[in-house]
């Protein structure tokens, strides 16, 4: 019984102190939009898009680091990266000391993730794994959108928003690591060619990149297209909180359709409902009361389409490769994320933001047509055990990405 109780509380230890992590990434992806537009950096773009860049190095570099130090160590590490590079930001301010460092902050939180995720895969009772992941993730979503609420209150300008943000991934790394635990076992992922996923699940490949783009672009360009135009913080904040809240509303629904229907029809519907919110943004005036049920739709239907892409491909693959696909899918979505923000920002200069939801819409249009066509030649896959899972915006593909993942169809382990 007191190893049980051990175990609960070493898990809701992670689940708390990734809460704050998350509080502390809501709060800066939505106020480093805001800091980069004040700055008027030339290469604002590429500023943007550097912790993506980093996240998706990361992802994949981030799980041999935790392989050869252990999952304690290597949460300390990633964790006083990310708070070190965000407390010599306002230092040194400046779009190529922000690339750098933004780029840390990516490549830390990547490992944070991964680091948590995979230890809550190690040791939660492979009974009560899907529940325990369930609170994660609703806890994930809830505290990046608390994260939209500390801009109302920020000063952009000043130095305060980097301290709040270090003390908040402090106080993670505090949690943890006073944490009694055992270290979890670590194994090796089964290899997966490159070509295999692309021509079992071309959909999967094509969407997880789309929905990069998408998510990416949106998450860096649209709150500092909301200061531009003079809107206060309270406004964005809760614009970017709407969004972040319709995100979390639309998993279950999607997952629940997804898991009983042909998952390219859902991926087909989701886009075009984006194509259909995005040109309705676009065309319609921009007041308060509008936007905001326009901004339930739009990360409603963005933050489900990467969660269909994996389950799709999982249902394409074989069990034993779960974790490798998982991880293919992390880099082209990271990819996407890269590039989003950098074309975005190309576009936004020459038209403003209507060029930002155009270019989404046009992201979304692809997908959609790409899932529809699939659907219509070829039948469906047989949906495996493995159902849709909720994943949560900037950090949910990693949650699919276990170091240690022991096949739970095989009752000898």
């Amino acid at each position: 019984m007191p190893r049980g109780g051990s175990m609960r509380a070493q898990i809701g230890a992670l689940v708390i102190a990734t809460s704050f992590v998350q509080l502390a990434n809501g709060f800066f992806g939505t106020f480093f939009s805001l800091r980069v537009a004040i700055e008027n950096f030339d290469a604002a773009g590429l500023v943007l898009s550097a912790y993506f860049a980093g996240f998706t190095l990361g992802a994949l570099r981030c799980g041999k680091i935790i392989e050869r130090i252990g999952h304690i160590r290597a949460y300390a590490a990633f964790a006083g990266l990310v708070a070190a590079a965000t407390a010599v930001m306002p230092l040194l301010v400046g779009s190529l000391a922000w690339v750098g460092l933004r780029a840390l902050v990516g490549f830390g939180c990547a490992g944070i993730f991964i680091t948590t995720e995979s230890w809550l895969n190690a040791k939660a009772p492979p009974a009560e794994r899907g529940r325990v992941f369930s609170i994660y993730m609703v806890g994930t979503f809830l505290a990046l959108a608390l994260g939209q609420l500390l801009i109302a209150r920020a000063d952009i300008k000043a130095a305060a928003p980097f301290n709040v943000i270090v003390a908040l991934f402090a106080v993670a790394l505090i949690i943890v690591t006073a944490t009694r635990s055992e270290q979890p076992r670590v194994s090796a992922a089964v290899a997966l060619p490159y070509g295999v996923l692309a021509r079992a699940a071309p959909i999967a490949v094509v969407g997880s990149g789309l929905s990069g783009l998408v998510t990416g672009a949106f998450y860096a360009l649209v709150p500092a297209w909301m200061q531009g135009e003079g809107d206060p913080p309270t406004t964005i904040a809760l614009f970017m909180l709407v969004a972040v809240l319709g995100g979390l509303a639309f998993q279950i629904p999607v997952g629940r359709l997804s898991d009983r229907f042909d998952r390219r029809i859902v991926l087909a519907s989701l886009g075009l409902g984006f194509v259909v919110t995005a040109l309705v943004t676009v065309l319609s005036p921009r007041s308060l009361p509008r936007l905001l049920p326009e901004a339930v739709l739009l990360g409603g239907f963005m933050s489900t389409l990467y969660p269909v892409c994996v389950a799709y491909a999982h249902d394409r693959m074989s069990a034993d490769r779960v974790v490798a696909v998982s991880g293919r899918l992390i880099l082209l979505s990271g990819i996407g994320s890269v590039f989003g923000p950098l074309i975005g920002a190309s576009l936004m200069t020459h038209f403003e933001i209507d060029g930002v939801f155009y270019f989404m819409a046009a992201a979304a249009l692809v997908l959609a047509i790409v899932a529809g066509l699939g659907a219509l030649r070829t039948p469906a896959p047989t949906h495996r055990e493995v159902p849709f899972e909720i994943l949560a915006p900037q950090s949910g593909p990693l949650a699919h990405d276990p170091l240690d993942s022991p096949d739970e169809t095989n009752p000898a382990q």
